[in-house]
């Protein structure tokens, strides 16, 4: 029996730059788990006719995974670039060859490409054509051999979800870096080069998506840097909505409820409260672990861009 592990650590903010200033859209993230590959949701699913199937090249299989669940919201697919590519790859191998995962190389250790994000996009020769624009990357250090599973875990941690589901994205690199018998570094750069194609103004999306079904009942945060329910060891799958990067989001009222059952306690993350939350988007962490095989129903009321908003949507669990 396969067993899966992931290392998600210190997830890369989706930078904006502007014609003025730069503006951090969210902080760090980390997060663990383990679990049966057999039985990891993301695999489960892929069984299905709707999800994309493996290619036997976990990036690309990552790049698939992360456009699946961007097509089922609503957003538009990452197109892959091949600059992104390299400066993905770069990393990856830096990781790998250093068993560190971590946003920053350090310059004379084996495999330096660029001490930063933007260092490494330059050296790989990904420009930007735009003056506003947006970056960031997520990371996965796995046991398992499928990207399927690496992008799914990253989706599930809340901070890392932010970064990805990003609706001003457009492009992305992807690279996966294997040691022999040990961890697999998948890495994916992400990018909004022009920040005038989104949802526009007043609209957002929600993850997981109506209807949705096999949602994982549980997120290992104890991992998270920051954690962002530091009180609990194993909390509930997080809810979030999306709105563009550029937008602000404001919280009347989020819940959830098992069909027919009390609002559950959660953690409300937003960015008056949460300063690693960007003000495009908003989550509700379930404080207890979701029950298995069952439907929940979740309330959202709030603005977008000052435009009154709300939406009532169910989710089944695993």
């Amino acid at each position: 029996m396969t067993i899966s592990s992931f290392r998600l650590r210190n997830v890369l903010p989706l930078l904006l730059v502007c014609s003025s200033a730069m503006l951090a859209a969210c902080g760090g993230a980390a997060s663990s788990s383990s679990a049966d590959a057999e039985t990891t949701p993301a695999l489960i699913e892929a069984k299905s006719a709707l999800a994309p199937q493996p290619s036997g090249d976990a990036a690309q299989d990552g790049i698939n995974w992360i456009n699946y669940r961007r097509q089922q919201i609503g957003e538009s697919v990452l197109s892959r670039n091949t600059r992104l590519d390299t400066a993905a790859a770069a990393h990856a191998n830096y990781l790998r060859s250093n068993r560190v995962v971590s946003h920053e190389e350090t310059p004379g250790s084996d495999g330096f490409s660029g001490a930063t994000l933007a260092d490494r996009l330059n050296a790989a020769g990904f420009g930007f054509r735009q003056t506003g624009h947006a970056y960031g990357e997520v990371i996965a250090a796995t046991h398992s051999d499928s990207g399927f599973a690496a992008a799914d875990e990253l989706i599930t941690a809340i901070y890392h979800r932010f970064v990805i589901l990003e609706p001003m994205s457009k492009e992305a690199g992807a690279a996966d870096s294997r040691a022999l018998g040990g961890s697999a570094y998948f890495t994916a750069d992400i990018v909004a080069d022009g920040l005038n194609q989104g949802l526009g103004n007043g609209n957002f999306i929600t993850y997981p998506v109506a209807n949705q079904e096999l949602v994982p009942t549980f997120f290992d945060n104890d991992g998270e840097t920051p954690d962002p329910v530091p009180s609990r060891h194993q909390v509930g799958f997080p809810i979030s909505i999306h709105a563009d990067l550029v937008s602000a989001v404001t919280v009347q009222h989020f819940s959830i409820r098992p069909r027919g059952g009390a609002p559950l306690p959660v953690q409300l993350l937003t960015n008056v409260t949460d300063p690693n939350t960007p003000q495009s988007a908003a989550a509700i962490i379930p404080l207890d672990v979701l029950a298995a095989a069952t439907t929940y129903d979740v309330q959202f009321d709030g603005a977008v861009d000052g435009f009154a908003v709300n939406r009532n949507w169910t989710f089944t669990t695993q």
